[in-house]
């Protein structure tokens, strides 16, 4: 193993709590031989296990077969990874940064090898969704994958729409709870579920897609008036990760969403997970369970390293990738087409909401409903009366959406843009 930390931990305890069952499983012994660790003398549970901290005493070993990448980060798991397939070993890894960014050609080069990389844990923790479309939904030609793939962001999104709290209070008991990492950035601002898209989408559509294709916007903006607003609208609010066949491409994005209260994802709640697959012949399926945690990770870590032990008994080869399509290219953010909930805060006297609804139509942006709420109090003060006001677009091309939200900023009667959340569903 490299790496022993929560993560780590929980895949060595549970390799040696179920060594029995594991071994009945596989028809021989699995034995956790060693653990680069960067402090072998920090208190553990597990001393059966011989620590280092010198990475070619796991790497170099010709008595491993397998070795289970847990570090995190893409430096230096990745060399890592490259260099046990250098020596043989097939590898199993939680990385979803690495494989985000490099998956494809490490898959390659382990084939050349006869060799696999098994990365269950990298997407969905316990929700077993990579051994799917690898396998089971090979059938199909996916048409679409949306998905809650943050425990993080979803924990506070939950926490602020049951129980109207802000967001820096809920993301202040996320971080309690352990849910959140001190610094959240990652989880927050979309980066951690950009990187499971990115690795969903390549074994969804056979494309080879990269971080920086995936549009990502992040939930620090959202506010207690979004949410409620949502209710009342009849949408709940989540960060939806999207990819999709659309003309010309592939749709990419992760950012907060309007999804209609009566979708399958709108009920998924708290850290729990989603993944929603749309195939030709399968039809609409719905993956779900925890994340994250030590547990549900362990769990898909320890079931890769026990498929990895069967078939090195039996001879079986790599699981292969199939072909990536070089022409299929993602859509620029600019390209798509979606509808939007606008709110904004404007000077409160006749004629305002005609001026708004002009810059629109002017961008071929049609309305399907507003609402007004007067006496707003700007934090800035002044003596002129404010409300705020929502508007629910229908279908419209992203550029000019944002081209028309630009416009009725500059308005003179517009004090303030709140929030503009793209809406899926019904």
């Amino acid at each position: 193993m490299l790496g022993l930390g929560t993560v780590g931990a929980g895949v060595a305890q549970a390799l040696l709590a179920k060594a029995d069952s594991i071994a009945r499983r596989v028809g021989c012994p699995v034995v956790l031989h060693r653990a680069l660790v960067r402090n072998p003398h920090k208190p553990r549970d597990l001393d059966s296990i011989l620590l280092t901290t010198d990475p070619t005493a796991v790497l170099d070993d010709p008595a491993i077969n397998i070795v289970v990448e847990v570090l995190g980060g893409e430096r230096p798991a990745h060399q890592y990874i490259l260099a046990a397939i250098e020596q043989g070993k097939h590898v199993v890894t939680a990385n979803k940064e690495v494989m985000a960014k490099h998956g494809p050609e490490i898959l390659e080069r382990a084939a050349a090898r006869g060799l696999d990389v098994a990365f269950e844990a990298s997407v969905g923790g316990g929700i077993p969704i990579i051994g799917p479309f690898r396998l089971d939904l090979l059938a199909n030609d996916i048409q679409e994958v949306t998905a809650i793939i943050n425990g993080t962001t979803n924990f506070i999104l939950t926490r602020m729409a049951r129980e109207g709290v802000g967001y820096a209070d809920a993301l202040r008991e996320a971080q309690a709870l352990g849910y959140a990492e001190p610094d959240p950035r990652n989880d927050v601002e979309g980066i951690d579920a950009a990187y499971k898209l990115t690795i969903l989408a390549t074994l969804a559509f056979h494309a080879r897609v990269r971080p920086p294709d995936v549009y990502v916007e992040g939930i620090t903006r959202l506010t207690a008036a979004d949410f409620r607003y949502a209710r009342d609208l009849g949408y709940a609010i989540k960060l939806l990760a999207i990819g999709r066949v659309a003309p010309g491409g592939l749709e990419l994005r992760v950012h907060p969403t309007f999804l209609a209260a009566d979708e399958m994802l709108a009920k998924v709640d708290g850290v729990f997970n989603a993944v929603r697959v749309d195939g030709d012949l399968v039809g609409q399926v719905l993956f779900y369970g925890r994340g994250a945690g030590a547990g549900p990770t362990s769990s898909a870590v320890v079931a890769d390293v026990i498929d990895l032990a069967q078939r090195i008994r039996s001879g079986g080869g790599p699981t292969p990738l199939p072909p990536l399509d070089p022409d299929r290219r993602a859509l620029p953010i600019s390209e798509v087409w979606t509808r939007y909930y606008l709110r904004l805060i404007a000077v409160d006297r006749p004629g305002v909401i005609a001026q708004i609804t002009r810059v629109l139509g002017d961008h071929a942006i049609s309305i399907a409903s507003v609402i007004q709420k007067e006496d707003v109090v700007l934090e800035d003060g002044g003596d002129s009366r404010h409300a705020e006001i929502v508007l629910m677009t229908h279908r419209a091309s992203e550029a000019a959406m944002r081209d028309a939200v630009a416009q009725i900023g500059q308005l003179p009667v517009v004090a303030d843009v709140g929030s503009l959340i793209r809406v899926e569903g019904s």
